[in-house]
């Protein structure tokens, strides 16, 4: 199979044009576009980031644009396309962006460079058990702690892929497959990676709640022996006690890495409990992505790193000496909107060189929606460095709109 989506991105303008008309032609009520749907996803968001290391502060204000078409379905068949932009605004651009080459080395890091790109354009085929997709498409199993579209950032993560998603025995099980060839990162397409990956996750309800068994087989396409093999198992699920809701996640995996660095092998655990009270609900969890003696730390390279281990990204890499994080959550509503406080411990799962102490973080959020269109956001977090990394603050302001 190798090599075999890699044309897609160039062609797929083509492929879509070929597909419309024959489609169409198959179809006696024309429900290609009759159906169609067009869609627009706005984001203006100013976001500062202060560290205590030589870099200056850095800030921006950019507009992410994303204009979607939607067709309707023919013999279980359409097709989506979406254009996305990201720009800065008001001439408010003091960042650094190191794999597009904005100012590196001179301001602090905010990943959202300028570009126009191709975000998600697939075929797809769809029954009443079954979805086929073929193209750029987005990715996200489970809550993305391992495959994800990193939606937080301006240009989210999509992969170039041909994915089947089928439920069996009578829906009582879920089965998706994806094969990944070329990985579109955050970075527009200055730091994509083609790839040999094969994601595999099957999940099915349970009387304890949704119990789900994956396999993640990742290799960068480089002509280099490398590999990057994860399997692991998650429970998630929920009781209902007298006054309040129990929620509760468990999981397990272990990986394997091959490469010219070396073998290596590490282990994931994760735990978390959550009590529900009316429109608050408080949370405690504790994440280890082990090591191999100091070695190798456990690695996700395809999650949605920002929605984990704090908000101020300083754990996009694992260190070798691995990471623990031990949280406590408290989210609900008020005022109309909703809020989240989370405070973050960080240590070495294995100390080593020194490095033990991995610092804490604090973490803020209130969002509320306006009305059916706009909605606005402030985020902050505060990290404090423990025996590597350094301090920081970043601040983000956003608003946002849909139609």
């Amino acid at each position: 199979m190798k090599h075999t989506l890699k044309p897609i991105a160039a062609a797929l303008g083509l492929t879509l044009a070929a597909s419309v008309p024959s489609l169409a032609l198959a179809d006696d009520e024309g429900k290609f576009m009759s159906d169609a749907k067009f869609k627009a996803d706005l984001r203006l968001r100013y976001e500062a980031v202060e560290q205590d290391n030589a870099l200056k502060d850095a800030d921006t204000l950019t507009l992410r644009t994303r204009l979607s078409f939607i067709s309707g379905s023919v013999n279980g068949f359409s097709v989506v396309a979406e254009i996305e932009n990201n720009s800065n605004s008001f001439g408010l651009d003091d960042y650094s962006v190191p794999p597009s080459g904005v100012n590196p080395g001179v301001y602090s890091v905010i990943a959202d460079p300028k570009f126009t790109e191709l975000d998600q354009g697939f075929i797809q085929y769809k029954n009443k058990s079954t979805t086929v997709k073929l193209g750029r498409q987005v990715i996200a199993l489970d809550g993305q702690r391992h495959v994800g579209h990193v939606g937080w950032r301006q240009d989210r993560q999509t992969f170039d892929a041909f994915g089947i998603n089928s439920k069996l025995f009578d829906n009582a099980v879920t089965v998706k497959y994806y094969y990944v060839n070329k990985r579109n990162r955050i970075f527009s397409d200055d730091a994509d990676l083609d790839s040999k990956d094969h994601l595999l996750n099957i999940s099915t309800n349970t009387a304890l709640g949704k119990f789900t068994g994956y396999s993640y087989m990742l290799e960068v396409d480089n002509g280099t022996d490398n590999s990057l093999d994860t399997v692991g198992f998650s429970l998630i699920g929920k009781k209902l006690l007298d006054k309040a809701k129990l929620n509760y996640h468990l999981e397990y995996a272990n990986q394997t890495s091959e490469s010219g660095a070396g073998n290596f092998s590490a282990d994931f655990w994760m735990f978390e409990a959550g009590l529900g009270f009316q429109k608050t609900t408080f949370k405690v969890g504790y994440e280890s992505l082990g090591s191999d003696d100091g070695n190798y730390g456990f690695s996700t390279p395809l999650a949605t790193l920002h929605k984990f281990n704090g908000w101020a990204d300083m754990w996009l890499s694992t260190p070798a000496q691995g990471l623990e994080d031990a949280y406590m959550k408290v989210l609900g509503s008020a005022a109309g909107g909703k809020y989240l406080i989370a405070y973050h411990k960080f240590s070495a799962e294995s100390p080593s060189n020194g490095v033990s102490d991995l610092g804490s973080e604090i973490n803020l959020q209130y969002t509320r929606k306006i009305n059916d269109i706009f909605s606005m956001g402030v985020k902050y977090a505060a990290y404090e460095a423990g025996d590597i990394k350094v301090d920081t603050d970043k601040l983000w302001l956003w608003l946002g709109a849909k139609f």
